[in-house]
């Protein structure tokens, strides 16, 4: 096995359409504003983040052999992301997620990540051939894992000997989705990166505040739980203790993605030596970065 990438992006690889209204929308508005296409997806945006900071992730995922598929990896390679590890599915079509923003957030989304849940396991492959690893030498490096894999793949992977060498970083997709993140309670190897909501469906709990989240989270077994709560207080808890920090205050701009930069921006902070106050910190940042529109997409 040569040139290994030192990281990972594994999960959903899509086009994300995007309609933003600078108005304040609620159940059947109908107001003037944009509508973006753009490549989108947990595992892409991470991707596209940690490429900003100069590293240079692989994606695992999956496109179809469509016109959609073939220009999604085409932008995405020519961004600097490593894709010869996606999948290209003869019978399945590229994902998509659609969602509607306006002054007031997030109104509606819709993930339609199908294909990579029919995928399946046909997107690891590259971790069991000897392309990226195997089982006598499982990869070793760092893991953006997202949950828009089936409930039955995450919890093969909390588990699997093929993961058991790698410094493991998940996600949800999204609140309908953070339960399937449940496994890696029981297998506490992972961080785990939620909003307060997510963190609330996967304890089963309320909570006033991120601190009180993090801390449920390692409780019921997470090795380390990083949790925000928008422009509030956002805290990280491990088996040390609980550590703090606030958001910069910003207008908002948009919310898709926001989640995506704060865990990749986490991820590059850690890669490069700070420490857990300053990566905590530094994630803030970039999110707020991008929330208002500073960072391009």
């Amino acid at each position: 096995m040569t040139d290994i990438p030192k990281i990972l992006c594994i999960g959903s690889v899509l086009w994300d359409v995007i309609g933003r209204s600078k108005s304040a929308m609620r159940l059947g508005s109908d107001v003037p504003g944009r509508i973006t296409q753009l490549p989108g997806g947990v595992a892409m945006n991470i991707a596209m983040t940690l490429r900003r900071f100069d590293l240079h992730p692989a994606l695992l995922s999956v496109v179809g052999q469509d016109a959609a598929g073939t220009q999604l990896i085409s932008e995405a390679s020519g961004l600097g992301l490593i894709c010869t590890h996606i999948y290209h599915s003869d019978d399945l079509p590229t994902d998509r997620y659609m969602a509607v923003e306006g002054a007031n957030g997030l109104i509606a989304a819709i993930a339609d990540a199908h294909s990579l849940e029919a995928a399946g396991e046909k997107i690891l492959t590259p971790l069991h051939d000897g392309t990226l690893g195997n089982a006598d030498a499982p990869y070793a490096g760092m893991i953006a894992l997202d949950g828009n894999l089936t409930l039955a793949l995450l919890s093969k992977i909390a588990s699997d000997p093929l993961f058991a060498a790698a410094d493991l970083r998940v996600a949800p997709a999204s609140p309908g989705k953070a339960e399937r993140l449940r496994p890696f309670l029981d297998k506490s190897r992972a961080t785990i990166y939620v909003n307060l909501e997510e963190a609330e469906l996967l304890c089963q709990s309320s909570f006033e505040t991120a601190t009180e989240a993090a801390t449920a989270l390692v409780t019921r077994g997470a090795a380390r739980a990083l949790v925000t709560d928008g422009g509030k207080l956002a805290a990280e808890a491990d088996a040390s203790g609980v550590r703090h920090a606030c958001p910069p205050q910003v207008l908002v701009a948009r919310v898709t993605g926001a989640g995506d930069t704060f865990m990749a921006a986490h991820m590059n902070a850690e890669l490069h030596g700070a420490s857990p106050q300053d990566a905590l910190e530094q994630a803030l940042q970039a999110a707020a970065r991008y929330v208002s529109g500073e960072t391009a997409h």
